[in-house]
C-alpha cells in the first residue's frame, strides 16, 4: 500500500494549475485537483475573457458611428447591460465546463473544496478530509489588492465584481491605473458611463514605454474619461443615490460604483505555507527556483502566485514546464524575455521587449524609429482616431530590441513580432521584408531613417 493518495495534488484550478495536472496525469501520474470556486480560474472566470468579451461589446458603440461614413444608415441603437452580463456568463460557463471534461477525460480526480497546506505532503481539505501527496503544486493565482486604505472601502467593488453588477453605473469612478484599471475605463465610458479615472502618477500604466502611456493617456481623455493624475480618493461615502467619492484635493464626486483597480496580490494568505515550511516574499509570492520548486521539496508553485510575470500563457507555460520535468523527465524552464503583451484600451496596446527608457539603460547606442498616422478607416468614418508604431533598435547590433504598436489589432501584431523579436530579428530583416499593402502592419517595414538616436558616453 502507498504511503501517498496522490503522486500529484494541484491546489487551484487556473490555467497553470490545469495545465499541470493535465499534462502529469498524461505520463502516468496519480493527480488530484481541488477547486473551491469554479474550473477555469481568473482568466476564464473574472479576467480575459469576460474583459475582452466586454470590450469587443464596447467597441460597437464606435463600429455604429463610423458605419455612417460608409453610406449605412442606422437607426437609433441602445445598449442592455443585463444582456451583455447573461451572454458573458453563459460563454465563460461553456469554457469552465471544457476544462473540467478536459481534466475528466486525463483522468485527474476534481475535488470540489478548499485546500490548504498540512506539511510538505500533507492537505487538508475543507470538508475535513486528509490527503498526501508526493507533490504538491500550488496554482492559486492573484488577488485583487485592496488600498488605499481609507473609510468607505467596503461600499466599493473589485475586478471580481464589475463584470455581474446588478445595474449598470451609470456614473463610475475607477481608482488606479494600470491594465484592470484603463481597460474597464475604456469599456465603461463607451458602453455610456460617465467614467472617471483617479490615480497615484501623472499618467497611467506605469513601466510601460513612454510614449505608449502618452498614447493611452490621450486616447482615454478623447474617449471622454475624465482623468485625476495624482488624485486619489480619502473616503467613500454611501448616500441615498449611489456613493460620493472625496479626492485629495476636496473635489467630491457622486457616483454609482467605485472600482478598486489597484493591482493584484499572490492569493497565499490562508493556505498553510508556514506551517509547511514554504518561505514567501514581502508580498506573499511563493519563492521559487527556475523549476517552479519552493524552499520545500515537495512544493512547487507557478502562475500569479509566483508573481513572476503574472500573464495567463506564462502560467500555463510554467505548468507545462514543470509536468514535463517532474513526471516526464525532461528539465525544461521557462523563458521570460520578450513576452508579448497587450492592453485592450480602445485603440489598444500590443508591446514585446525593451522599452525606449530600458534599452538606453543597458546599451550604448539605441535608434528609435517610430510613425504616427490616421488609420484609413478612419478617412471615411471621419473618427479622430491614431496610430502609433514604435521600433527599439540597438544601434551598434541593429538587433530589435522593442516593438510597440497602439492601435486597432495592436495585440495581434505584437503576436507575430514577438516570434521575429525571439530569433534575433535585426532592423534589416525588418527593412529587407516586402510590405502587405493597405495595412496598418506594413508601417513596421517601412520605416527607414531613425527618428533618434541616443548614445551615452563611455
Amino acid at each position: 500500500m502507498t504511503q501517498f493518495d496522490f503522486d500529484l495534488f494541484v491546489i487551484g484550478a487556473g490555467s497553470g494549475g490545469v495545465r499541470a495536472a493535465r499534462v502529469a496525469a498524461t505520463y502516468g501520474a496519480k493527480v488530484a485537483i481541488a477547486e473551491e470556486y469554479r474550473i477555469g480560474g481568473t482568466c476564464v472566470i473574472r479576467g480575459c475573457v469576460p474583459k475582452k468579451l466586454y470590450v469587443y461589446a464596447s467597441r460597437f458603440r464606435d463600429e455604429f458611428e463610423d458605419a455612417r461614413g460608409f453610406g449605412w444608415q442606422l437607426d437609433a441603437y441602445s445598449f442592455d447591460w443585463p444582456t451583455l452580463v447573461a451572454a458573458k456568463e453563459k460563454e465563460i460557463s461553456r469554457i469552465s465546463a471544457v476544462y473540467e471534461q478536459n481534466l475528466a477525460k486525463a483522468g485527474v480526480k476534481i475535488i470540489r473544496a478548499r485546500a490548504t497546506l498540512d506539511g510538505p505532503n500533507e492537505i487538508l481539505l475543507s470538508d475535513g478530509r486528509r490527503m498526501r501527496a508526493r507533490y504538491i503544486l500550488v496554482a492559486t493565482g492573484a488577488a485583487p489588492a485592496v488600498h488605499p486604505a481609507i473609510p468607505g472601502l467596503e461600499h466599493c467593488v473589485s475586478s471580481n465584481e464589475i463584470f455581474d453588477l446588478r445595474a449598470f453605473p451609470n456614473r463610475l469612478l475607477i481608482v488606479g491605473a494600470g491594465y484592470i484599471a484603463v481597460e474597464f475605463a475604456s469599456v465603461f465610458t463607451r458602453l455610456g458611463a460617465q467614467t472617471c479615472l483617479s490615480f497615484r502618477g501623472d499618467m497611467p500604466l506605469r513601466g510601460f514605454d513612454g510614449d505608449l502611456r502618452g498614447q493611452v493617456h490621450a486616447a482615454l481623455r478623447h474617449a471622454g474619461v475624465a482623468l485625476r493624475a495624482g488624485n486619489l480618493p480619502t473616503r467613500i461615502d454611501k448616500l441615498a443615490t449611489g456613493l460620493r467619492a472625496t479626492l485629495q484635493d476636496g473635489a467630491q464626486l457622486d457616483v454609482d460604483a467605485v472600482l478598486l483597480a489597484t493591482g493584484r496580490r499572490p492569493f497565499t494568505q490562508g493556505l498553510g505555507l508556514e506551517k509547511a515550511g514554504v518561505k514567501t516574499s514581502e508580498v506573499g509570492a511563493i519563492i521559487v527556483d527556475a523549476t517552479s520548486r519552493s524552499s520545500v521539496p515537495s512544493i512547487y508553485a507557478v502562475g500569479d502566485v509566483t508573481n513572476r510575470l503574472n500573464l495567463t500563457p506564462v502560467a500555463i507555460r510554467e505548468g507545462q514546464a514543470f509536468a514535463d520535468s517532474v513526471f516526464g523527465a525532461n528539465l525544461t524552464t521557462v523563458g521570460y524575455a520578450s513576452v508579448p503583451t497587450a492592453v485592450f484600451t480602445t485603440p489598444e496596446i500590443g508591446t514585446v521587449g525593451l522599452s525606449e527608457d530600458a534599452a538606453r539603460e543597458q546599451c550604448p547606442k539605441v535608434n528609435i524609429f517610430e510613425t504616427s498616422f490616421r488609420p484609413m478607416k478612419a478617412t471615411l468614418s471621419g473618427r479622430a482616431e491614431n496610430v502609433y508604431m514604435k521600433l527599439v533598435v540597438d544601434g551598434l547590433s541593429d538587433r530589435v530590441l522593442g516593438v510597440h504598436i497602439f492601435g486597432a489589432e495592436a495585440g495581434e501584431m505584437a503576436q507575430v513580432a514577438a516570434i521575429a523579436i525571439r530569433m534575433g530579428v535585426t532592423k534589416r530583416d525588418f527593412d529587407s521584408t516586402m510590405a502587405l499593402h493597405p495595412t496598418m502592419a506594413e508601417e513596421l517595414v517601412t520605416m527607414r531613417a531613425p527618428g533618434r538616436t541616443h548614445q551615452r558616453d563611455e
